[in-house]
């Protein structure tokens, strides 16, 4: 059976060259007017600029990290597979992002030229390329590292290197994105009165920068961090309870996944006057079904039985279930946010108090559902089981991450088509290209959190077998209190970054404000808005304010782990883990159920733009923005990252932890 572990990376190979192939036929589209070529490459020009800043501090930091686990668990090899992890996560951002900020212009381009067809295969195109770079260059460098080493235990530093560049780019991509976009809103739609993406709002290129840096590059650095830990865990159990198969049916599994991945995005596509979205689930269900039907082949194979294949099935079944019920909360077509519209027409406290109660009602049953899912895998295949429910939710990440990326693609060409003064019959293609991408981007942040909250908890199974834990004693006053720290630290996280958006889009705004002060000719379209400063302004920033976050998020668990011991780290995970996936959820619904109310009241109801309900709605859609952008989708990662962290240091906690 061994020599089946080649088949790993070849497929991975074949991922990432179709990802290549896919942004080299984007970028051989017509970018459009040379108005719009312009407007792209300010957008194009911002977004590298950032992410080069951006990646200067990272290698830093990976320096850094690298030589303390290289001194700290005596392994250089884990050091080196953490560095080959922070590359290919790297190397993922930047080509998918790269695919986006040249899809956008072309995609409006193509609603402008050939309609809705053409502009939907060229967006989801620009969104294939990093579902494809993820997954392609996760199996990739997982496969090739288990090849070369033979060793499953130094693989947790690949995903070490993944998590930390994941969180960075979240962190940093986040506060990027809000900061420019509560600026161009507060200041724009509600003081001067001026329509989104107006090319004459100084902060309109910055939120579409915003997009790309957060919104593709930020989420796929996310979903590679799960994609690679849920398959790590699953390897790290796995040889523990079945030697070899126990390693070959996940790296299989994922190998079938990317190939279904492919298959179930060229297959989509709609009619001239086709729906957008029902082609987007075509695809996504195509590879699904293709993955359950590869899970049964491969589970009989190596197992005789059917279990392992069910396992997956289950995660596969709640991640889906997980993201419809994202949907109804998020989704101006459901009630609960025509209800926080409603609230509206009574001002924005009643909208924000509204979107609150809506973000903490929708916990309840993503959590059953994950509860359930435990529960079913746990049975099936024991702890492995679990892993393997993380492994199969994430199979088809590909061409997740792919429909998710679609959604900024399509929102920067209908940016684009407003500021190119394309005709309306463009924006109107663009805004349904938009409204779904808005869908399936609250459906992509729910599926993000029902897979950490899997992922983490099988990387925190493996931790525990790496420390020996058989049972955390919640008696143990050494627990009780890594329990306590855990469960803030997820609030103390959420703090900062709430805070560093708050600070940032003070700075937008002032800056906004000014402009539109010392220049009456921009309103009056006479004056040319000064992009470059709101540009630098949310650089600046985001460099300055992602970094204290990120070090919380390696040092809490190093301290906590040398002064208490692993029973107390074993307390922090768990109590970051309940906090965190709860608090993620209700973030990151209650801001997806602002931003479609506001849609919605725009759409005409109670009273649409420019109504008193309006103005309310987009000072809820402005405090969400920072809720379901920047600190909900990070502390997925956090949850992650500490747990990684966790279990690539076991060995010094073994041998030094518990000094006090």
């Amino acid at each position: 059976m061994q020599h089946l572990n080649w088949i790993v990376p070849v497929v991975g190979l074949i991922g990432f060259l179709f990802a290549v192939v896919t942004r080299a036929q984007v970028i051989k589209q017509d970018p459009g007017t040379e108005k719009m070529r312009v407007i792209a490459d300010a957008i194009a020009e911002g977004a590298r600029a950032f992410l080069a800043a951006e990646y200067r501090v990272l290698v830093i930091f990976v320096a850094v990290l690298f030589v303390v686990i290289g001194l700290g668990t005596h392994s250089w090899i884990t050091a080196g597979c953490f560095l080959v992890g922070s590359a290919f996560s790297t190397a993922a951002g930047y080509l998918g992002m790269s695919a986006a900020i040249r899809a956008n212009c072309r995609t409006a381009n193509a609603a402008r030229v050939s309609g809705m067809n053409r502009a939907l295969s060229i967006a989801f195109s620009g969104g294939s390329v990093m579902g494809m770079a993820v997954v392609g260059l996760g199996l990739m460098g997982v496969g090739t590292l288990y090849i070369v080493t033979g060793d499953v235990g130094v693989l947790s530093g690949f995903s070490l290197g993944a998590s930390s560049i994941a969180l960075f780019a979240r962190v940093g991509g986040g506060i990027y994105t809000k900061a420019a976009d509560v600026g161009a809103d507060l200041v724009g739609k509600v003081e001067a009165g001026i329509p989104e993406d107006d090319p004459r709002n100084p902060a309109v290129i910055a939120d579409n920068v915003g997009d790309n840096v957060g919104d593709v590059a930020g989420m796929g650095a996310d979903l590679f961090e799960s994609y690679v830990g849920s398959l790590i865990s699953a390897l790290t159990l796995g040889i523990i309870a079945y030697q070899t198969a126990g390693v070959l049916f996940p790296l299989l599994l994922s190998a079938a996944g990317i190939l279904a991945s492919v298959v179930g995005a060229l297959i989509i596509k709609t009619g001239k006057n086709g729906d957008p979205h029902k082609a987007l689930k075509t695809g996504e269900y195509s590879a699904t079904v293709l993955v359950v039907v590869c899970a049964l082949i491969l589970s009989r194979m190596f197992f005789g039985n059917f279990n392992a294949a069910f396992a997956v099935i289950v995660g596969l079944l709640v991640g889906v279930l997980i993201g419809f019920i994202t949907e109804v909360y998020t989704s101006g077509d459901y009630r609960f946010v025509k209800r926080v519209a409603e609230q509206s027409e009574t001002g924005s406290a009643t909208t924000v108090i509204s979107g609150i109660a809506l973000g903490m009602q929708s916990t309840a049953i993503p959590i059953l559902l994950v509860c359930v899912g435990i529960f079913l895998s746990y049975k099936l295949v024991g702890l492995y089981g679990i892993a393997l429910a993380a492994v199969g939710m994430l199979s088809t990440t590909g061409i997740t991450v792919a429909i998710d990326a679609y959604g900024p693609i399509a929102d920067n060409a209908g940016g684009i088509a407003e500021m190119a003064g394309l005709d309306n019959s463009v924006r109107e293609i663009t805004d349904k290209l938009d409204s779904v991408g808005n869908t399936t981007a609250a459906i992509g942040k729910g599926f993000a959190i029902g897979s950490a909250a899997l992922t983490a908890l099988a990387l925190f199974v493996s931790y525990a077998e790496a420390v020996k834990l058989t049972t955390i004693d919640i008696l143990d006053a050494n627990v009780i209190i890594g329990l306590f720290i855990g469960g803030m630290l997820t609030f103390l996280f959420s703090a900062m970054t709430m805070e560093s958006v708050s600070k940032a889009a003070h700075q937008m705004i002032e800056e906004v404000r000014r402009q539109f002060r010392e220049k009456p000719g921009i309103l009056a379209g006479t004056d040319k808005p000064d992009y470059a400063s709101c540009v630098s302004i949310s650089t600046t920033a985001a460099l300055r304010e992602m970094f204290l976050p990120g070090l919380m998020a390696v040092a809490a668990p190093l301290i906590v782990g040398l002064l208490l011991g692993p029973s107390a780290l074993g307390g922090l995970l768990t109590g970051s883990l309940v906090t965190g996936v709860l608090t993620a959820i209700f973030m990151s619904n209650s801001g997806g159920a602002w931003d479609n109310a506001k849609k919605y009241i725009e759409e005409g109801h109670h009273g649409g733009k420019g109504s008193p309900a309006h103005k309310a709605a987009v000072v809820g859609d402005t405090v969400g923005d920072p809720f379901k952008d920047t600190s909900g989708p990070s502390i997925n990662i956090l949850i992650k990252l500490m747990t990684i962290v966790s279990l690539v240091f076991a060995p010094l906690f073994l041998q030094y932890g518990g000094l006090l």
